[in-house]
C-alpha cells in the first residue's frame, strides 16, 4: 500500500491554518507525454491573480513527463485556465496549462492550441458541449473499491443511480468532489452511480466552446486529488473489469445554436450524417491508443455500439449517436 494512503490527514490541518503573510499559492497543471495522466507544482505569487494575464510563464523537466529529452529538456507551462482551489482555500488557485517546447511551440501532446483555434473558427455558432465523465473507483491494489478481495459482488442491476448500504461504493469520494469543483467554479451539473458497483459518473457543462476541455480536464484533476485524501484510486480506464461489468466512458453531448432553435432537429441530423462519414477517423481520435483501449468496451454489449459500425437513433443506448426523445418531438 503506498505510504500516503497510510498518513494521518487530520494531522496537516493545523499547517493549512498558518498565516500566509499574502502569499497566493498557485498550482500549475498540465497534461503529460502520455495524453492521459496529469502533472502539477506550486510556485509562490507575492500577490492574488485576478486574471489569467496575471500568471506568469513556468517551466519543468519535459524529458520526466515524456515531453522532451534530457538533453533538451526544458518546456514551459503556458496558464490558459484558473480556479479557486478548494483544498487550500482562497486566495490559492489552479492553474490548467498548454506545454510548450524550448521553441514556445505546442508540444505533441497540447491538443488544446489546436482545439482552441476551431471554436474561434466556429464561434458564431455557440456550440454547447456536455461531458458525462464515468470513472470506477479502485483499491490501491488495483481491485475495485468495496468489492470482495476473493470475489465478485452479485451481478448487476441494483447499483445504478443507487442508495443504501451494499448497492453503493465510495459516496464519500463523490460528495466531496461534487463540492470541491463547485467551490473551483467548476460548471458541474450533476453525478450518479453508475451500473457497475464502485462506477460513477460526473457531468459537465453545459459550457461553450474551448471551455468545456478546460473544466472537464480540471475536474479530472480534482477527482484524483480528491480520492488521495481517501486512499483510493479514480481509473478512467474504458473497461477496468473483464467480464459482465460494464465499462466507463465520456459520453459527449453536442449543439449548436440552429441545433436548439425550432426546426432543429434537420440539423442535427445534418450532422450525424457528417459523423457517419468519418466514424474510423474519430474512433482512433478518441483515445490515445488510437482506438485500442475503446475497442475492449465498444463490443455492441453493456449498453454500447459496435466500434466497427457506425449506428444513430432515438434514446437508443447501443447506438454511436443518442438523441434524446424530447429532442426529437
Amino acid at each position: 500500500m503506498p505510504s500516503s494512503a497510510l498518513l494521518d490527514k487530520a494531522a496537516k490541518s493545523k499547517y493549512m491554518d498558518l498565516e500566509t503573510f499574502g502569499i497566493t499559492q498557485a498550482m500549475y497543471i498540465w497534461i503529460d507525454g502520455s495524453g492521459e495522466s496529469l502533472r502539477c507544482k506550486t510556485r509562490s505569487l507575492e500577490k492574488e491573480p485576478k486574471d489569467i494575464s496575471d500568471l506568469p510563464v513556468w517551466n519543468f523537466d519535459g524529458s520526466s513527463t515524456g515531453q522532451a529529452e534530457g538533453s533538451n529538456s526544458d518546456c514551459f507551462l503556458k496558464p490558459c485556465a484558473m480556479f479557486n482551489d478548494p483544498f487550500r482555500g482562497a486566495p490559492n488557485k489552479l492553474v490548467l496549462c498548454e506545454v510548450l517546447s524550448y521553441k514556445m511551440e505546442a508540444v505533441e501532446t497540447n491538443h488544446r492550441q489546436t482545439c482552441a483555434g476551431v471554436m474561434n473558427q466556429v464561434k458564431e455558432d455557440h456550440p454547447w458541449f456536455g461531458m458525462e465523465q464515468e470513472y470506477t473507483l479502485l483499491d490501491v491494489d488495483g481491485h475495485p473499491f468495496g468489492w470482495p478481495k476473493q470475489g465478485f459482488p452479485g451481478p448487476q442491476g441494483p447499483y445504478y443511480c443507487a442508495v443504501g448500504t451494499g448497492n453503493v461504493y465510495g459516496r464519500e469520494v463523490v460528495e466531496a468532489h461534487y463540492r470541491a469543483c463547485i467551490y473551483a467554479g467548476i460548471t458541474i451539473s450533476g453525478t450518479n452511480a453508475e451500473v457497475m458497483p464502485a462506477q460513477w459518473e460526473f457531468q459537465v457543462g453545459p459550457c461553450e466552446g474551448i471551455k468545456m476541455g478546460d473544466h472537464l480536464w480540471m475536474a479530472r484533476f480534482l477527482l484524483h486529488r480528491v480520492c488521495e485524501d481517501f486512499g483510493v484510486v479514480a481509473s478512467f480506464d474504458p473497461k477496468p473489469m473483464n467480464g459482465d461489468w460494464n465499462g466507463a466512458g465520456c459520453h459527449c453531448n453536442y449543439s449548436t445554436e440552429k441545433m436548439r432553435l425550432p426546426g432543429g432537429f434537420d440539423e442535427i441530423n445534418n450532422a450525424v450524417e457528417k459523423l457517419s462519414k468519418r466514424h474510423n477517423y474519430h474512433i482512433q481520435a478518441y483515445d490515445p491508443q488510437g482506438g485500442k483501449d475503446n475497442m475492449r468496451r465498444l463490443t455492441g454489449l453493456h449498453e454500447t455500439s459496435s466500434i466497427f459500425d457506425f449506428s444513430s437513433g432515438i434514446a437508443n443506448r447501443q447506438a454511436s449517436i443518442r438523441i434524446p426523445r424530447h429532442v426529437s418531438c
